[in-house]
């Protein structure tokens, strides 16, 4: 399936409500068209989708003053900005306040993402994007290797040119930095997005000190955690409640442990899925390649962790994976930890491009989510995607529930 398509997927553009901001006061509901987020948030609660948080809640008057000033023309700044100080370029005046992009971080399931989507459906345009830090990368890697075989000496600059010409609001979830290419891509992509008027909301679970943290030339990276601090307003998210663990478990979609008992379970799984259906082999065309599924029928997979997580395999992959199948079924998730990093780290890959998907999981592992990776480099980033195989297994969940 083509990049563009597997990108649509994610991208929500609607419009929404305009106004000027109001502080919201009290616990009644809002229904103003000027704090739209607050009531948009308020519709969540009054239909049931969401429970009323009050750290939710008070990052409300900054999310309404965000979609407040997208309301107003901005003409585009010049180029410039702190990294632009930093290198030596002509600097910008200092940029409006009211149109300072947000970083909102928190812990696992507290409604991060969610807040994030009630800005882009409220925000009242419609140049605005929204995508998650896997797909965006594979979309700049993209960009970058045309820049590369058109002879760009500066390859990072057209593509962050060609989004900043088409999006006024960037919407950019889970951003997680992992190496110092990766970091240098998204400072420069930052830069010339905050240079030419583009405001940006990005959700973490870190703080911006300590993105890409005990990194190698993490000094290197230091300039982008500034630019952070310099053209975004820091919001921390501190609700003690995770939301995806008060969601109720409909029917058995994780089994363990792995052993015979489960192997039997996701058989009768495969059964129901595909009424009985014989399985067969299914290629996946990847950017040129071909990934094999060892067992398909229709939109249903099933395959074992070691094929999915002990190959070579990356985004572009699992998004093919995610796009081609509604359900899949995955034998023998191990205990995971610092010894089998790698399959960890493509394993967690996997699951955010299944969760954004909407995907339907099936498993038999070694251990319930949250026990799976419980010690050693990565457990901290792991526990998001312990909160998302948590939140996968609720009833009615995904396409194929």
């Amino acid at each position: 399936m083509g990049s563009a398509r597997r990108y649509s997927r994610l991208t929500r553009m609607t419009g929404g409500l305009a106004g000027a901001p109001v502080l919201w006061h009290g616990s009644g509901m809002s229904h103003s068209p000027s704090h739209p987020v607050t009531a948009a948030y308020d519709r969540r609660v009054a239909d049931g989708a969401i429970k009323d948080d009050a750290a939710q809640r008070a990052v409300l008057p900054a999310l309404d003053r965000l979609a407040a000033a997208l309301a107003r023309p901005h003409p585009a700044s010049k180029p410039g900005g702190l990294l632009g100080r930093i290198f030596g370029a002509k600097a910008n005046p200092p940029p409006d306040p009211s149109r300072r992009g947000i970083y909102l971080w928190g812990g696992v399931g507290r409604g991060k993402s969610m807040l994030m989507d009630l800005v882009m459906e409220t925000a009242p345009l419609a140049e605005k994007r929204r995508v998650h830090f896997h797909e965006f990368m594979q979309e700049v890697q993209a960009g970058l290797n045309e820049a590369r075989a058109r002879g760009d000496q500066d390859v990072v600059r057209p593509v962050a040119e060609a989004i900043a010409a088409r999006t006024r609001l960037f919407c950019f979830d889970e951003m997680q930095v992992t190496d110092i290419a990766d970091a240098m891509i998204v400072g420069r992509l930052f830069q010339v997005l905050f240079d030419r008027g583009v405001v940006v909301v990005t959700t973490s679970n870190r703080v911006p000190e300590d993105l890409y943290k005990d990194g190698l030339n993490r000094q290197l990276f230091l300039p982008f955690i500034a630019l952070i601090r310099d053209r975004m307003q820091v919001l921390h998210l501190e609700s003690p409640r995770d939301h995806r663990q008060g969601r109720r478990a409909g029917g058995e979609v994780w089994f363990t442990p792995a052993d015979a008992g489960a192997a039997e379970a996701m058989d009768e799984v495969w059964a129901d899925l595909t009424g009985e259906a014989a399985p067969q082999p299914r290629e996946l065309a990847v950017n040129g390649r071909s990934v094999t599924i060892p067992a398909a029928a229709a939109r249903v997979a099933r395959t074992d962790f070691e094929e999915l997580c002990g190959r070579p395999l990356g985004p572009a992959d699992y998004l093919a994976i995610a796009e081609a199948f509604d359900a899949l079924l995955i034998d023998g998730i191990p205990t995971l930890g610092p010894a089998n990093h790698d399959r960890a780290k493509r394993f967690v890959t996997l699951i955010d491009a299944l969760y954004e998907a909407k995907v339907r999981l099936y498993a038999s592992a070694a251990a319930e989510p949250e026990a799976l990776y419980p010690t050693g480099t990565g457990a901290f980033e792991f526990e998001r995607t312990a909160s998302r195989l948590r939140e996968m297994q609720a009833a009615g969940w995904g396409k194929a529930s």
